[in-house]
């Protein structure tokens, strides 16, 4: 662990426990940085409510809009530019009094699936979720029928896992049409190689079995009706 804080030097990680009608939530405050990189959150159950987008210059809600989520005060995003100076200033220091080793690990896990039950023509959402990595970020790209696809897909930031690696998770809106492949590509500086996933569009067409053997079942059953009244017929103009 103490490897890896020589590499992404966290400053902040604020942990509370709190008690609503609704049970025990978990609220949590990640802060930190590496030469190339910073990361300022707010989470609540696991779930991220807010991140500083450093690169766009903005402060970011990852709940859809729909969602009567918690708001930040337009100062926060400022804090989090102060505090990405302070950690970088602080990792600086630390390096020339401690040896920096460089350890990197790759993802342990990528998966691909989707967000809802899949069926032709409707809209849904290919989840490609990365974990285990370190340092952060890991770089994921999508592609259907071997095209690169960038329309309708998001990523959020790396969010931290207890072991000291991360995880991270793009997602790719879509409409599942028969035949049709996508693929998710990871790159990271661990990786002698990218990482990838392929998911194919797979429907099983309605078994047409138990309806002819019912067709089949009544058909047989009037044949027999109807040779049972023939004879029935037959037997009393013979008395």
């Amino acid at each position: 662990m103490m490897m890896k804080m020589m590499k992404v030097l966290v400053l902040g990680l604020s942990w509370v426990l709190w008690v609503s009608a609704d049970g025990l939530h978990e609220d949590i405050n990640i802060f930190g940085c590496s030469d190339s990189d910073g990361e300022f959150m707010f989470a609540l159950d696991g779930e991220e409510l807010w991140y500083a987008d450093f690169i766009n210059k903005r402060g970011v809600y990852t709940q859809p809009p729909f969602v009567d989520h918690v708001s930040y005060v337009e100062e926060v995003y400022e804090s989090a530019v102060a505090d990405l100076q302070v950690c970088r200033d602080s990792l600086k220091l630390r390096r020339k009094a401690i040896k920096d080793p460089l350890e990197n690990d790759p993802p342990s896990s990528l998966l691909v699936y989707t967000r809802d039950d899949e069926e032709l023509g409707e809209k849904n959402q290919l989840i490609c979720h990365v974990t285990g990595f370190y340092p952060a970020p890991v770089k994921i790209y999508w592609t259907k029928n071997g095209e690169n696809v960038t329309e309708g897909t998001s990523i959020n930031v790396p969010f931290y896992n207890t072991d000291g690696s991360f995880r991270q998770t793009s997602r790719l809106e879509f409409i599942p049409q028969q035949g049709d492949i996508y693929s998710c590509t990871v790159q990271h500086l661990a990786l002698d190689s990218p990482l990838t996933r392929i998911w194919d569009v797979e429907t099983t067409p309605p078994s047409v079995g138990p309806a002819v053997f019912c067709g089949l079942g009544l058909t047989v059953g009037l044949l027999g009706v109807a040779a049972g009244t023939f004879f029935l017929i037959k037997g009393n103009e013979c008395s």
